[in-house]
């Protein structure tokens, strides 16, 4: 019962909050394709509920080329483990600058969410590079849950690099959540 209800919650709040949000995020594709004529969302593999892949849909941040550059940037990786994070990222646009301070990028998810994907508050979920460096423990309980828009680490402890800090809060939300 208490999965069917977070689902309910989950359509009705994704529903609610893409029919809000849509004008914003017309504006906000706009000023994306302006930019430099690139395609406007960006979708990456991430791994959900029961370890399937799914494409998680983002208003597009960074340059069209930013994941064949990636590797480049390895040595300004901040975060420990399998996790990336530049403190300054030559990949990401003005534009783009401006929708992950406001996180605009991330509205797009509530069509994960409505598809069955994500969930609008669960462990954020791993691309499936991160996922294969995690331990067994961690990779198998939060595949036990479906990923959120939103979680614990981003609200607790984002800019905290450690992925300590990232798998003693998702272990914690899924053993907690209600």
């Amino acid at each position: 019962l208490r999965s069917s209800s977070k689902r309910g919650l989950d359509v009705i709040g994704a529903s609610v909050g893409l029919i809000l949000t849509l004008p914003l995020v017309a504006v906000a594709a706009v000023l994306v394709k302006m930019g430099d004529g690139g395609p406007v969302v960006f979708r990456q593999s991430r791994v959900g509920l029961g370890g399937t892949q799914f494409a998680m849909l983002k208003l597009r941040t960074m340059t069209p080329d930013a994941e064949d550059r990636r590797g480049e940037l390895h040595h300004q990786n901040v975060r420990t483990g399998p996790l990336f994070k530049a403190e300054v990222d030559p990949r990401v646009t003005t534009v783009g600058r401006w929708l992950r301070a406001l996180s605009i990028d991330e509205l797009p998810q509530l069509v994960n969410v409505l598809r069955g994907e994500m969930s609008l508050v669960g462990p954020r979920p791993a691309l499936p590079s991160e996922t294969a460096q995690f331990d067994d423990e961690l990779r198998d309980r939060r595949h036990s849950v479906r990923p959120g828009l939103t979680g614990l680490w981003q609200v607790e402890a984002r800019d905290d690099p450690g992925i300590g800090v990232y798998r003693q809060l998702d272990l914690y939300y899924v053993e907690n959540w209600s």
